[in-house]
C-alpha cells in the first residue's frame, strides 16, 4: 500500500490535521446560523483556509482527506438531532450551503494540481 513506512511525524501531522478539521466543523456548524449571513461565509472561510493549509503543509491530497474527514464527522453528527428534537442545525438553506459548501471546498481542494516546488523552471538545455 505505501511506497515506504509512514514516519511518525507524518502520522501525528494527519491526526492533527484530523483533530482540526473536527474543531472547525464543530465550530462552523455552531458560528453559520448565529450570525446570517456573516456566520455562514465565515464557517466556509475557515473551512478553505483549513483544507488548503492542510494541502500546503503536506503537499498530499491526505493533507486535505484528513481534515476534510474530521470536519464532515463532526458536521453530520451535529445535523443528526436527538430523539426530543433538539438540533443544532435550524430549518433553511444556510446549513445545506454550509454542508455542500464545505464538501465542494474539500473537493476543489483535493483536485488541485500539485503545489509548485521550487527549482529549475524547465529541464531543457537553453541554446
Amino acid at each position: 500500500m505505501f511506497a515506504s513506512r509512514p514516519r511518525p511525524g507524518r502520522i501525528a501531522t494527519y491526526l492533527a490535521l484530523f483533530v482540526l478539521g473536527v474543531l472547525v466543523g464543530t465550530a462552523g456548524s455552531l458560528v453559520q446560523g448565529g450570525w446570517v449571513p456573516g456566520g455562514l461565509l465565515l464557517a466556509l472561510l475557515a473551512t478553505a483556509g483549513l483544507f488548503f493549509g492542510g494541502l500546503y503543509l503536506t503537499g498530499t491530497q491526505l493533507g486535505v482527506g484528513a481534515p476534510a474527514a474530521g470536519w464532515l464527522l463532526a458536521a453530520i453528527f451535529l445535523s443528526l438531532g436527538r430523539p426530543e428534537g433538539d438540533a443544532v442545525f435550524a430549518a433553511g438553506i444556510g446549513p445545506l450551503v454550509y454542508l455542500l459548501g464545505g464538501m465542494l471546498v474539500a473537493v476543489m481542494c483535493a483536485t488541485m494540481s500539485r503545489l509548485p516546488q521550487p527549482g529549475p523552471k524547465s529541464g531543457r538545455l537553453e541554446k
